[in-house]
């Protein structure tokens, strides 16, 4: 399905490979360079921003596009298909004329599901926080309606929940403006919301993500808070807050409201954590750490360097020491998603040159490995031009050692304006990929994505 061209526009966020793609795809028996492995049993699915009709440039901020969800479907090392598809919210839904499948909203938001993919108890959810739900999509991707949980979910989502490698349970901290707390959310291996606490905070924080450990969900109320000002102008309504301090909450995972312990950082702003982990009477926290966040430049993430830094939180003296890792600028970090919350070795990331932050496009970002047991990394480059936003660990087999197996990226491809589904092995990181699934259009550089196996 196609829709008319997007005119060329005065904002970074809706050109090169920003700019959102114009039509669906069902294609099958992709053509691929390399060999896949076998063991690849899978969906490899991303989402992101993808606006389906033409943006004001001059508001138009990057986490508000429509939602899109790419999928690749491998299996028997043959890549079987590729689909794209919008996530019908309302406002998609009637651009397309089609009709709304409708479902149970929380207070009216219906914000695009444009953040991330997931799969949990068999079922496939597209993602946003703020306050909306999810968005159930069938296998190949295409759009069933809101999801509630089966009524068990008494508000919105996170765009980031954290999937328990041991319980099987799924957490998240959930954030909206119309709160005066944070909602850390339970979901069971079959679906169903079994938990919810209700963390009292000021000013209405932004909270894109939160840490998990075996004993400890981590929260991050930092100083992005909602803007009513500019709200009511239509422009996206988080902004940095001087008057905001900058803090981590503690909160024993079977505990309540009155147990969080709330710890001082630096002010500075935290999308997205690698991996935490309990180490005796303290708390383990690597973080990806933004000096600044949406204070001079409120269309996207672009007020500073980010870069990796460990945080850790001594329960017995009440204090945090924070120390920065990398002095390179990254995002999007991820790690074998079987150490969630448990002791990791290590972790993957964007890695993206020091212009990238100064408004230049992603083209000619890479990935990192760190090994962050001696302190040492490994750069994957792919080529000039190119730009990978986020690479996802996929164990060869379902007990091999951690970082044994293969890292999948979705690359940008500039001589043919394409992008290639890219495996690597985790343990030749610099080598040349294992394969490449070429797809038959650009996969615009979104948000987030996963390996949800077969």
């Amino acid at each position: 399905m196609g829709v008319p061209n997007v005119s060329i526009v005065a904002n970074r966020y809706l050109a090169g490979n920003f700019a959102p793609v114009r039509e669906e795809h069902t294609v099958t028996d992709l053509r691929v360079t390399g060999t896949i492995p076998a063991s690849l049993d899978g969906r490899y699915l991303r989402n992101g921003p993808n606006p389906l009709s033409d943006p004001n440039p001059e508001t138009y901020h990057w986490f508000s596009g429509d939602g899109m969800v790419h999928g690749i479907r491998l299996r028997d090392g043959k890549a079987e298909w590729y689909r794209n598809r919008w996530v019908r919210n309302q406002a998609v839904a009637e651009a397309l004329g089609e009709t709304w499948a409708g479902g149970p909203t929380h207070g009216g938001m219906d914000f695009a599901a444009n953040t991330n993919v997931v799969g949990h108890a068999g079922r496939t959810f597209a993602i946003v926080e703020a306050g909306s739900r999810p968005y159930e999509l069938t296998y190949e991707l295409d759009t069933l309606g809101v999801c509630d949980f089966g009524g068990t979910l008494p508000g919105g989502f996170t765009a980031h929940p954290k999937l328990d490698p041991v319980t099987g349970e799924l957490s998240g901290i959930a954030y909206y403006w119309g709160w005066e707390y944070l909602q850390y959310v339970v979901i069971s291996p079959e679906g169903v919301v079994t938990r919810t606490v209700n963390v009292p905070v000021p000013d209405a924080p932004m909270v894109h993500d939160f840490s998990l450990t075996e004993r400890h969900a981590v929260l991050y109320d930092l100083p992005v808070t909602f803007n009513l000002e500019m709200a009511a102008a239509g422009r996206f309504p988080y902004a940095w807050n001087d008057e905001h301090p900058a803090r981590i909450g503690v909160l024993p995972r079977d505990g309540e409201a009155g147990d969080v312990r709330w710890f001082d950082v630096a002010p500075c702003y935290v999308y997205h954590p690698m991996n935490s982990y309990d180490d005796g009477d303290r708390i383990v926290l690597d973080v990806v750490r933004h000096p600044r966040m949406f204070d001079k430049d409120r269309s996207g993430p672009n007020d500073g360097k980010p870069t990796l830094w460990r945080w850790t939180v001594d329960l017995a003296g009440g204090s945090v020491r924070e120390q920065q890792l990398d002095d390179r600028p990254v995002e999007f970090p991820r790690v074998d998603e079987r150490l969630v919350s448990q002791r990791h070795r290590y972790g993957y990331s964007s890695s993206f040159g020091d212009d990238v932050i100064d408004g230049a496009d992603f083209a000619d970002a890479g990935l990192l490995k760190y090994d962050l047991a001696t302190g040492g990394s490994t750069f994957h480059s792919f080529g000039k031009g190119s730009g990978a936003t986020e690479g996802v660990f996929v164990p060869s087999a379902e007990g091999a050692g951690e970082d044994v197996g293969y890292v999948l990226a979705v690359v940008y491809v500039p001589e043919t304006d394409t992008s290639d589904l890219v495996i690597l092995s985790a343990q030749d990181f610099a080598g040349e990929p294992v394969a490449r699934v070429h797809l038959p259009s650009r996969v615009p550089f979104g948000f987030h994505g996963n390996w949800v196996p077969g």
